[in-house]
């Protein structure tokens, strides 16, 4: 695979699996939980993005430091989670960046292997989401995507930025700024409490 996409995917991992092992501590799983959860988290989105896009093996179970990479964030994690425990705000900013780096690994991916704009742009957000959803599940949790806080539509318009700069020419630069507006509008949702909207409030008929 492409040097560059790797890296790109390797940080994301990182940063996703830093984020889902702290999840995991607060979970209070033991060292083996830690490091699985994180590493769901971590690859959960790619492999998800491989599968669908046809690439089998997926990359992660192909290359070794897809797993060691988010090992050894877990480790990281387990060992200095006091510290990072009392940390929210980097805690975001890393979930931030690592739904950036997979949104746009996942629709440069689909993108390459044929798919049309909407498709492109479906397959950024599932590798984006992916491994947060498949953590969250198994911390018994809502997942993050299906609340009020704005997630998987600053994952959407990422992907959207992607797509419009394969089409006029743009490529890596652009790229990097995508996955820079998907972090930026992450960040600002969670410190200033932006939400997509809900329904309202349902009457009982029964009383």
């Amino acid at each position: 695979m492409a040097n560059t996409q790797m890296a790109l995917d390797l940080a994301g991992c990182f940063v996703f699996a830093l984020s889902g092992g702290l999840a995991a501590v607060r979970a209070r799983l033991d060292v083996f939980g830690v490091v699985v959860v994180a590493t769901i988290t971590a690859i959960g989105g790619g492999v998800l993005r491989d599968v669908l896009a046809g690439v089998t093996p997926p990359n992660a179970l192909r290359h070794w430091p897809y797993l060691a990479v988010p090992a050894a964030a877990a480790v990281l994690v387990f060992v200095w989670h006091p510290q990072v425990n009392r940390m929210r705000r980097p805690i975001v900013a890393l979930d931030a960046a690592g739904l950036g780096l997979f949104t746009v690994t996942g629709t440069r991916l689909a993108l390459d292997h044929g798919l049309g704009p909407s498709g492109a742009v479906a397959l950024g957000v599932l590798t984006g989401i992916g491994g947060g959803v498949v953590r969250d599940v198994l911390l018994r949790e809502i997942p993050l995507v299906l609340r009020r806080e704005i997630y998987a539509l600053a994952s959407a318009a990422g992907a959207v930025l992607v797509v419009v700069g394969s089409k006029v020419g743009l490529t890596l630069g652009w790229e990097i700024g995508a996955a820079a507006a998907v972090f930026v509008v992450r960040v600002l949702a969670a410190r200033r409490h932006w939400s997509a909207p809900t329904p309202r409030p349902v009457d009982d008929p029964g009383r």
